[in-house]
Formats: structure tokens, sequence, C-alpha cells
């Protein structure tokens, strides 16, 4: 039978492992599984243990977790200091993923592959002795600076489309896949002008969605429009959307880079009459929050942001203990079948 979760009343210390285990009727091993590799333990026997450790207080000790296995239990993050919807999910995904696996992360900003900027991000780094560098790098500049921190650290990149190279792992969505769902989606309603609005051309994952676009189209035997270059935000959509309508150019359906340029995209359409999807079907990109309540109701593509948070604390911590070839690791989106999309009319 298992012990009594209560510590003595005289005992000052902090609740130890041995304690966890005392209360729970368990081994100081099985404890440790439950911490560390707790899809390895039984259910009944993990939730004992879990249950003990709430009621005892207990907080790993890091500093002794540090001294033992001369790991520091931090993930560097570099950020590239975008507030846009996919870096900053990307971010919070990675914390998450690492608390859940024992981590603590902690950030540093780089906006350009200035040298002095990354020897500096790199030096924080090494004074904090982080175990792992994870680096979000939605632009060609930031996987830039990513290619100097590689050689003292283990560096997971996170980007769309990219090949690992000597210690530099990669982890993304499959951006290309997501827009050929859209394409294919929108080619499958009977449309056969097909335009795209794409997001700037130093994103890789604007990049791979223009790619995606193109390939699907060809697989069908459409014709590839002009691309439209849009931008990430609402007000690019609306001024693309108004010049299509100004020039009498306005295409069956649009496929949007982002949900919001599809948002901009959708308001100078109805602002010039034009009702969506009855004369033009509309995708976009993310399934951002709010999606679901556009008027109408978004068709999108949804990013697995908290699969590529897991995907990468885990590549990066199988780097730590010495993964020696280059691992590359691509998640595939999810189409999101919403009311902006509809029929071509015959």
């Amino acid at each position: 039978m298992p012990r009594t979760s209560e510590r003595p009343s005289g005992a000052s210390s902090p609740p130890s492992m041995a304690d966890v285990a005392a209360a729970a009727g368990v081994s100081h091993q099985t404890v440790s599984r439950v911490l560390n590799t707790p899809d390895l333990v039984r259910e009944e026997t993990r939730a004992r243990v879990e249950d003990a450790i709430r009621a005892l207080g207990y907080r790993r000790n890091r500093t002794a977790r540090a001294l033992r296995t001369q790991r520091s239990g931090l993930v560097g993050v570099v950020n590239p200091g975008e507030a846009r919807f996919g870096p900053a999910h990307t971010t919070m995904a990675i914390e998450e993923a690492a608390r859940q696996a024992g981590y603590a992360t902690t950030m540093a900003v780089v906006r350009d592959a200035d040298p002095a900027t990354v020897d500096g991000v790199l030096e924080f780094f090494l004074d904090h002795r982080v175990d792992g560098i994870i680096v979000i790098a939605p632009v060609t500049a930031v996987a830039a600076a990513a290619d100097r921190l590689v050689g003292e650290l283990p560096v997971v990149l996170v980007a769309a489309g990219l090949r690992p190279t000597r210690r530099r792992h990669v982890v993304g969505v499959d951006q290309e896949l997501g827009a050929r769902l859209a394409t294919r989606h929108l080619v499958g309603l009977g449309h056969r002008r097909i335009a795209h609005v794409s997001g700037p051309h130093d994103w890789f994952d604007a990049r791979a969605r223009i790619d995606g676009w193109r390939h699907e189209l060809e697989c069908a035997g459409l014709r590839v429009p002009p691309l439209i270059t849009g931008g990430w935000d609402a007000e690019d959509g609306y001024r693309v959307a108004r010049g299509l309508v100004a020039a009498g150019d306005v295409p069956e359906a649009i496929f949007a880079a982002n949900d919001l340029l599809a948002l901009g995209i959708i308001r100078a359409l109805e602002e010039a009459g034009l009702r969506v999807p009855d004369d033009v079907s509309v995708v976009g990109v993310d399934d951002a929050e709010g999606a679901g309540f556009f008027s109408p109701p978004l068709t999108t593509v949804r990013q697995p942001f908290s699969e590529v948070g897991r995907a990468a604390i885990e590549t990066v911590l199988k780097a730590m203990d010495g993964e020696a070839s280059p691992a590359r690791r691509v998640i595939a989106p999810e189409l999101v079948v919403r009311a902006s999309t509809a029929a071509a009319r015959v």
C-alpha cells in the first residue's frame, strides 16, 4: 500500500524525489521515469506518482540535475522579432514543448545576419550554458544567421523547404503541400482561373506556397496566371483586390498566402458588389483565431504549430545525445473547408 503523502511536521527542507517515491509507494527510478519518460510508466502508477508530487509540492532541483548530467536544462531560441501569427505561435509551441520535456527556454532576437549580432547571441547562449539552439527562421536573413551558430552547439532550424547540413537539423511545415491542398480544393470545385496572392518573397513560407500553387495548377493541366505579390496584412489583400476590381480582372478563385490577406480580399470584393463564395471563392492559410467567424467563415490551411514545437524539441534533444546524421522533419498541414469556397458556376 502507498504511504501517506504527508511529510513530518518538522520537515524544513524541500521535498525530494525520495519523499515522492515513499509517498507513492514506488522506487526512486519510477519517479524519475514519470518525470522524464512518462509514456513508459503504467497509467495507474503514473497517476499515483503525480498525485504525490502535487500533494508534497515537489519541484525538480535543476542545479543538482545540471551537476549530475552536465546539462543546464536550457534551450536557446532565436526569434526573428516577428509578432506575426506564424513565428509567434511557433515560439509559444516550442516553449510549451520544452517545458513538457523538462527544459526551460531563453530567447534572443535576431532580425538579420549581421555577424556582430549573431556572434553576440552565440556568446549570450554559451554564457548561459544552453544545451542546444532552435532558430525560428521564416526569412532568408535569419537562416543565414543560423549558419554562423552551427559548430558550437546542436542547432535546429525551423523553416520551410530547407535541407539540413552538417550539424544543422531542420524542422518545418510542408508549406508546398498546404498550397497544393488549397489549390486542389479549388480545382475540385470546378474553378479554372485560380489566382495566388503571395506573401513577401524573402519568406520561405511564401516561396513554398507559390511553388505549391504553380505545381498543382500544372498537374491539373491549367494555365498558371501571373503571380500577384501581396504581403501579410489585411491592408495588402484589400489593396490587391481593389486593383483587380478596377482592372476588371477578378478571377473565379483566389488562394491567399495567409488569412489576413484573405480577409482584406473579401472586404474589397464585397465593397465592389461581388459575393464570396458565389462570385469568387477565397482560401487562406494559418487558420488564425477567428477565421471561422469571418464573413463568410474562411476555408484555410491549418498550421500544426504544436507538432512543430514538439518536433523541434525532440530533434534538438536527440542532437544533444549525439545523433550524428542531420535530420529533417516535415509536418503536414490540414485543409479546413468552410463557407468561403463553393462550386464554380456552370
